[in-house]
């Protein structure tokens, strides 16, 4: 069984995929998102799996996504920002290199904006954006072996410090 080099968890806005590529072209590694995974098996995007199918189909497909890229890819893998919700996932994260991969609300809006196709965030996103984060941040930390701040840093300044969190640096 292979083991991911790095998994990043997070919120959206907070870089998963971009500084997820950087460190997977510094480490030598392949680059795998769960989401991505889980858009390719529905054959269409996300926010459309939670219109017709559900949150609940669409957490199954998550569950299995990620469970999958845990236990297949030895590269940088980004986790959805909901995946921690489950607990089973949490448990498959147990003694892996997760980092947290936090960011503020200014610099989420920021990066992404609040009006992009993002379920969760449908209604009055700012204020959903701060109840989603209420409910996640306990639980990323809980599977993280290190927590690493984007605001106000380039993708390629968080890479390093992720490296040289995970002890990473001359890997």
């Amino acid at each position: 069984m292979t083991a991911p080099a790095v998994v990043l968890v997070g919120p959206p806005g907070a870089g998963k995929t971009t500084v997820g590529r950087i460190l997977a072209d510094r480490l030598g590694v392949g680059y795998r998102d769960t989401d991505a995974d889980i858009e390719a098996g529905a054959g269409k995007p996300i926010p459309d799996i939670f219109i017709d199918q559900g949150e609940p189909h669409f957490r199954a497909l998550e569950r299995a996504a990620v469970r999958d890229a845990l236990a297949g890819h030895d590269g940088v893998l980004s986790l959805g920002g909901g995946a921690v919700m489950d607990d089973g996932t949490r448990a498959l994260l147990a003694g892996m290199p997760v980092v947290f991969l936090e960011v503020g609300l200014h610099a989420a809006v920021h990066r992404v904006g609040l009006d992009a196709p993002r379920p969760l965030l449908a209604v009055n996103p700012r204020q959903s954006w701060r109840e989603l984060m209420e409910a996640r941040r306990p639980l990323y930390t809980e599977v993280a072996r290190a927590v690493v701040g984007t605001d106000d840093r380039t993708p390629e300044d968080v890479a390093d410090a992720i490296l040289d969190a995970l002890q990473l640096k001359d890997a």
